[in-house]
C-alpha cells in the first residue's frame, strides 16, 4: 500500500514537472520578443557610466529587476485571481509610460545635437558634466533603469500568466518564478558582457597573439559603433513595446492592424505589425507628454 502510494506520488510529480517544462518552453518563446526589446533598453540605459562602475551599475539594476519580480509575481497572481479586469489597463498605464520616456528620449536627443553645434554649447556641456556628482549621475541611471525594467517585466508576467492562467496554481507559481529569475539572469548577464565589450577587446589587443590583437581591435572598433545601435533600438524598443500594449488593449485597433497585415506575407506582415505600434507608441508617447508639461505648467513647474 505504501510502495503503491509512494509510486502514485513519483508519478504525479514526474506528470507536474512535465506540464511545467512544457509551459516554460512555451512562455519563454512567447516572451523572447520582449526579452530582446529589455536587453536592448537596459544596454542602453547603462551606459555612459565610467569603465571601472559598469559592473556595479548592471548589479544595481539586476537588483532592482529581482525585487520588481518579486513584487510583480505575487501581485499578478492576485490580480489575475481577484481582479482579472485590471491587468489590462495596468499594462495600458505602463505601455503609455514606455512610449512617454520614448519620446522624451527622441527630444533629449535633438536637443543634444543642437547643442553640440556651437562651442558655447560644448563648453557649457562640459562644465555642468565636471560638476556633476558621479555618485548621484549613477543612483540616477540606476533608477531609470529600473524604472523601465518594471514595464518590461510587468509585460513578461503578465504574457506567462496568460499562458498558465488555466494550470494549477503551483504550476503557475513555479513556472512564473522560474521565467522571472532566467530573464532577469540572461538578461543582465548579457547587459554585463556588453559593457565590457571595450576592456576585452584591450586586454585582446595587449596580448601577443597576432590573432588575439586583430579580435581586440575589431572589438575596439566595434564597441562604441555597438552601444549607439543599442541606443537607437532601445528608444525604439520603448515605442514598441508600449504601442503594441496599448494596442492589444484596444480589441478593435488590434483586429484593424491584423486585418490590414493579414493579405501581406510573414516579413512585410511583421513590419506592417510593428510599424503601426512603433507610430501608435510615438503619437501616445506625444500626448502623454503634452498632458504631462501642462499639468507642469499649470502647476508653476
Amino acid at each position: 500500500m505504501a510502495g503503491s502510494s509512494l509510486l502514485t506520488l513519483l508519478d504525479d510529480i514526474a506528470t507536474l514537472l512535465d506540464d511545467i517544462s512544457v509551459m516554460g518552453k512555451l512562455a519563454a518563446k512567447k516572451t523572447a520578443g520582449v526579452l530582446g526589446d529589455d536587453l536592448s533598453l537596459n544596454a542602453q540605459q547603462v551606459s555612459g557610466v565610467k569603465a571601472n562602475r559598469e559592473i556595479p551599475v548592471v548589479w544595481g539594476v539586476a537588483k532592482g529587476s529581482f525585487l520588481n519580480k518579486l513584487i510583480l509575481v505575487p501581485l499578478a497572481l492576485l490580480i489575475s485571481y481577484f481582479a482579472p479586469w485590471a491587468i489590462t489597463p495596468l499594462l495600458m498605464i505602463g505601455g503609455a509610460y514606455l512610449c512617454y520616456e520614448g519620446v522624451e528620449k527622441v527630444l533629449h536627443s535633438l536637443q543634444s545635437d543642437k547643442s553640440h553645434s556651437t562651442p558655447e554649447a560644448r563648453e557649457q556641456r562640459l562644465l555642468k558634466a565636471a560638476e556633476q556628482n558621479p555618485a548621484e549621475f549613477e543612483k540616477k541611471k540606476v533608477k531609470g533603469a529600473v524604472r523601465t525594467d518594471f514595464i518590461l517585466s510587468a509585460e513578461i508576467v503578465a504574457i506567462t500568466l496568460g499562458i498558465v492562467s488555466d494550470a494549477p496554481l503551483l504550476n503557475q507559481v513555479l513556472i512564473l518564478s522560474g521565467i522571472a529569475i532566467l530573464v532577469t539572469v540572461g538578461v543582465y548577464g548579457i547587459v554585463a558582457g556588453i559593457v565590457k565589450l571595450d576592456d576585452l577587446g584591450l586586454w585582446l589587443k595587449q596580448k601577443r597573439s597576432a590573432i588575439a590583437q586583430a579580435i581586440g581591435g575589431a572589438l575596439l572598433a566595434a564597441a562604441p559603433w555597438l552601444m549607439k545601435i543599442l541606443t537607437v533600438v532601445g528608444t525604439l524598443a520603448m515605442f514598441l513595446v508600449g504601442g503594441g500594449i496599448i494596442v492589444h488593449g484596444v480589441p478593435w485597433l488590434h483586429h484593424t492592424i491584423e486585418h490590414w497585415s493579414s493579405g501581406f506575407n510573414g516579413l512585410i506582415a511583421a513590419l506592417i505589425s510593428n510599424g503601426a505600434n512603433l507610430v501608435i507608441g510615438f503619437i501616445v508617447g506625444s500626448i502623454v507628454l503634452f498632458v504631462v508639461n501642462m499639468i507642469a505648467k499649470i502647476r508653476g513647474k
